[in-house]
């Protein structure tokens, strides 16, 4: 695997047509947890109109994800669509308890507070296609149900880009979270 790297996604790369975009070697090679970080949002991200998806490091919590293999060349493209982002090694878990380092993408900018994923704060907060695009990944990949679960409960802000390619192929997703109508 000298010429391959394993990658962690628990973003909108969990999806394959989102991942392959700028990766089509993009191979999922196993599904698996990132121990003592949790998943957060912050910033602005104008391709997806919200807040773009981190992981914080938090003891006690954890991350589903999914390990792709990429090919070196890849990575190039990797790092330039994860502008705005740190590249790190992490170990990650698989259900069967094997053990894969792998890169991963954490934003610059880490959120200075904790809020429950189900009451994130104005600025904080994915649009409805973004995080459709997580939640159909999770299912994609196989993650866990409460996990899944928990993803439908983000507090989202409501934007839902329903014409683009992208934005159809999430269309028929449920969210358990309903933001209020704006007048």
């Amino acid at each position: 695997m000298s010429n391959q790297v394993l990658y962690f996604a628990y973003g909108s790369n969990l999806l394959t047509s989102r991942i392959r975009i700028n990766n089509p070697s993009a191979k999922l090679y196993s599904v698996a947890r990132l121990e003592n970080y949790r998943l957060d949002f912050i910033g602005w991200s104008n391709l997806w109109n919200g807040a773009p998806a981190t992981i914080v490091e938090t003891p006690g919590f954890h991350v589903w994800g999914a390990v792709w293999e990429l090919d070196v060349a890849d990575i190039k493209n990797l790092d330039q669509q994860e502008a705005g982002y740190n590249a790190f090694q992490v170990d990650v878990i698989t259900h069967s308890g094997a053990t894969y380092n792998c890169r991963v993408y954490q934003q610059i900018k880490v959120p200075n507070s904790y809020a429950k994923l189900r009451e994130l704060p104005d600025g904080r907060r994915p649009s409805q296609t973004y995080l459709k695009i997580i939640v159909k990944g999770a299912l994609d990949r196989g993650l866990p149900t409460e996990y899944i679960n928990l993803l439908r409960k983000v507090r989202h802000n409501g934007f839902m880009d329903a014409y683009s390619d992208i934005g159809q192929e999430v269309s028929g997703i449920y969210l358990s979270y309903k933001a209020p109508k704006i007048r």
